[in-house]
């Protein structure tokens, strides 16, 4: 069935993070974590170092409502650059405050620029950068009267 997932690059610390996430979302990955090392030898493709062979080239979880994140670790041998910014924010839509409030302290633990799950006029809402450099918002939209 089709659906859409989050992709998001990290620069050798993927497998920490998602272990991280796992936790959080108390869920489990989709499949096996899979290594740079796994990854047949391709032409032209420069020889790993040891370190790089253990970086993540695929890992997959689901989240909530049916979204999935996925990651892989650049590799700064093969001319791969992060620029961390503000360019991808995960929004999450938990159905009470009490989640969107148990997301955002595991979240934000260690992280920075947060501003804690409150009431707005459209409802609950807060957002954090988690201590991976990951944007997450928190948002639970009031109900029409």
């Amino acid at each position: 069935m089709a659906h859409t997932s989050i992709y998001l690059n990290f620069m050798g610390n993927a497998e920490e993070a998602f272990n991280h996430y796992k936790k959080v979302f108390r869920t489990e990955f989709s499949a096996p974590i899979i290594k740079m090392g796994s990854i047949p030898n391709q032409e032209g493709m420069p020889p790993l170092s040891e370190a790089e062979k253990n970086k993540v080239m695929h890992v997959a979880l689901p989240i909530l409502g049916g979204t999935e994140i996925m990651a892989t670790d650049m590799l700064e041998s093969m001319g791969h650059k992060l620029v961390e910014g503000n360019n991808v924010t995960i929004s999450l839509n938990p159905d009470t405050k009490d989640e969107a409030d148990r997301l955002f302290k595991e979240l934000s633990s260690g992280g920075k620029e947060d501003i804690p799950p409150h009431d707005e006029f459209w409802g609950y809402w807060g957002t954090c950068k988690d201590r991976f450099g990951i944007r997450w918002m928190f948002n639970i939209t009031n109900q029409p009267k």
